[in-house]
């Protein structure tokens, strides 16, 4: 269950970190936000990345939790960059 919930953080923090980008934010949305909304985006992708970083030490370890985390990490950025991927083929129908 531990690395579920790891990999859902990752998720999450990615999907934030991507929506943050003006070009994801076209794909996705349709349109730019604002700023301030770009900067909270922003901050809480990096603020989940954090605190699945601690969860995953915290429940393995240093030395088999960045090994895990590093893994999470790259699966869940490649999810997030193949849905943004299908998204914009979807839209551009």
């Amino acid at each position: 269950m531990t690395h579920v919930t790891i990999f859902v953080i990752c998720l999450a923090g990615f999907a934030a970190l991507a929506l943050a980008t003006d070009r994801a934010q076209h794909t996705a949305l349709g349109r730019e936000l604002p700023p301030p909304s770009t900067r909270g985006l922003r901050a809480v992708g990096w603020v989940l990345l954090l605190l699945a970083l601690w969860r995953t030490v915290a429940a393995m370890g240093w030395g088999i939790g960045l090994v895990a985390y590093s893994g999470h990490t790259s699966a869940a950025a490649g999810v997030v960059f193949l849905a943004l991927i299908a998204w914009g083929r979807r839209m551009g129908r």
